[in-house]
C-alpha cells in the first residue's frame, strides 16, 4: 500500500478466490466490462490480500485537525434512528465464503448478527457454528444447497444498488472491536467493474483494522504497548492475482485505542486523488500519478484504463466484521482467540457529500492537512 515502510508476510493462493474486503476472487476474472452477472461471467468477490496489508506507521503521524470545507453538500446518510436496518440504504451479504481469505465466519442476515440499538448499528461477531452458501452472492454460482459450515457468525452490510457514487466525501463514525482475530472493514467496492475483475476495477479500504488492543507488533513497539492502528489502502492494477495496493497505516494521537470510544473515519475522493482523514486528521493522500488499471478489452487485448481509472467510476459503501483470515490469523498473537468473542463494529451513523463546486469532479472542496504523508503508489507497467 504505501510510500512508508512496509513489511509482507507471506500468503497463500486459495482455489476459491479472496474476499474479506479486497478481493481474492477465483482465477476465473471477467476480462471486459460488465455490469450485471451472466451465466457466462462470474462476478469478482473481492478479497484482502494479506500480504499486502501490513504497513507500518511513519514514527511521527499528524496530530492537527484540518477545517472541512462547507461547500461538502450531504446528499445520502444514515443515522441509524429506526428500530431496525433500512433495508432501502443497506442489503445483506449471506453467505460461508470466508471472504477468500480464509476467515472463519458466515456472513448472516440473523438480527443476531446486525441490529440497531439506542440510533447504533452494531454487527457482532459470535462463536457459533453455522452453516450456509459455500459461494459468495455475486457468484453466478451461488446455490443456497451447496453448503459450507464455519465457526464463527458475523454480518456485512453493503449499499450496492441502493447507494452508489463516483467522488464525495464519505464520513463514518465508528467504535471498533478488539482482540485477537478481529478484522472490522468500512470500505467500498465497484457497483459495475467496468475494468474487469478485482483488482483491475478498484478496491478503497476507508478503514481497516486487526487485533486492536493485543500485542503490537509494530516495528519499535516496545513490550506490553497495544496494536492501535488502522489503515487506509487502495487495491489496484490487474485482475487477481496481478493486483497491487498502496496506503498508510496511522496511530491516532496521544495513545488513544480506536477501541474504546467512537472516531470518524473518511475519506475525500475527487478525480485523480483520494485522502483518508481520522477525526478530521489528513493522514495520507494517494493520487492517480500512483495508481492504474489495465484490463482486457473485448478483442481480447490488455490495454490501459485512461484518465483516473479505476476510480473514476460508480463504487458502493461496505461495513462487516470478520474474524481471522490470512492477515489478522498471522499477526500480534497469531490465531483466533475465541475467549474474546462476541465482538462488535458499532456504527453511530454514515454521511456521503458532495462537492457542491464541481459535482462532476468532487474538486474544490478539499480539506487538507500540512502533515499529510503523500503515498507513491505503484507505477504503470509498460504495455
Amino acid at each position: 500500500m504505501y510510500d512508508f515502510k512496509l513489511w509482507l508476510i507471506a500468503f497463500s493462493i486459495f482455489l476459491s478466490g479472496c474476499g474479506s474486503e479486497s478481493a481474492k476472487t477465483t482465477a476465473n476474472m471477467p476480462i471486459s466490462p460488465a455490469t450485471e452477472v451472466t451465466p457466462e461471467v462470474v462476478t469478482p468477490v473481492p478479497v484482502e490480500d494479506a500480504s499486502t496489508k501490513i504497513p507500518d506507521s511513519d514514527p511521527e503521524n499528524p496530530i492537527t485537525t484540518s477545517l472541512v470545507n462547507e461547500q461538502w453538500q450531504l446528499i445520502w446518510q444514515d443515522d441509524f434512528t429506526d428500530n431496525t436496518i433500512d433495508l432501502n440504504k443497506w442489503s445483506f451479504e449471506v453467505n460461508c465464503f470466508g471472504g477468500g481469505n480464509e476467515e472463519q465466519q458466515c456472513y448472516t442476515d440473523r438480527e443476531d448478527n446486525a441490529f440497531i440499538e439506542q440510533g447504533i448499528l452494531k454487527i457482532v461477531a459470535l462463536k457459533e457454528n453455522f452453516t450456509g452458501p459455500a459461494a459468495h452472492d455475486d457468484d453466478t454460482n451461488y446455490n443456497p444447497m451447496n453448503t459450507r459450515t464455519l465457526p464463527y457468525t458475523s454480518a456485512r452490510l453493503r449499499s450496492k444498488n441502493k447507494g452508489d457514487w463516483t467522488f464525495g466525501r464519505f464520513e463514518i463514525s465508528a467504535k471498533l472491536p478488539q482482540g485477537q482475530g478481529t478484522w472490522p472493514a468500512i470500505w467500498m467496492l465497484p457497483t459495475d467493474w467496468a475494468y474487469g475483475g478485482w483488482a483491475g476495477s478498484g478496491e478503497i479500504d476507508i478503514m481497516e483494522a486487526v487485533n486492536l488492543k493485543t500485542q503490537s507488533d509494530e516495528v519499535g513497539a516496545s513490550l506490553g504497548q497495544e496494536e492501535s492502528r488502522i489503515h487506509g489502502t487502495l487495491h489496484y492494477g490487474r485482475a487477481w492475482p496481478e493486483n497491487v495496493y498502496s496506503g498508510k497505516g496511522f496511530n491516532l494521537p496521544d495513545g488513544v485505542n480506536p477501541a474504546d470510544g467512537f472516531h470518524e473515519y473518511a475519506i475525500e475522493w475527487q478525480a485523480g486523488e483520494i485522502r483518508w482523514y481520522v477525526d478530521d486528521i489528513h493522514f495520507a493522500t494517494q493520487r492517480d500519478t500512483g495508481w492504474y488499471s489495465q484490463y482486457m478489452n473485448d478483442e481480447g487485448l490488455l490495454i490501459d484504463g485512461e484518465g483516473g481509472a479505476p476510480f473514476d467510476q460508480k463504487f458502493h459503501l461496505l461495513l462487516n466484521l470478520a474474524v481471522g483470515g490470512n492477515w489478522p490469523a498471522t499477526v500480534n498473537d497469531k490465531g483466533i482467540d475465541d475467549s474474546v468473542f462476541p465482538q462488535s463494529l458499532e456504527i453511530d451513523y454514515v454521511r456521503v457529500y458532495e462537492c457542491s463546486v464541481s459535482p462532476l469532479t468532487g474538486a474544490g472542496c478539499e480539506t487538507m492537512g500540512d502533515e499529510a504523508t503523500f503515498v507513491e503508489g505503484k507505477q504503470t507497467p509498460v504495455l
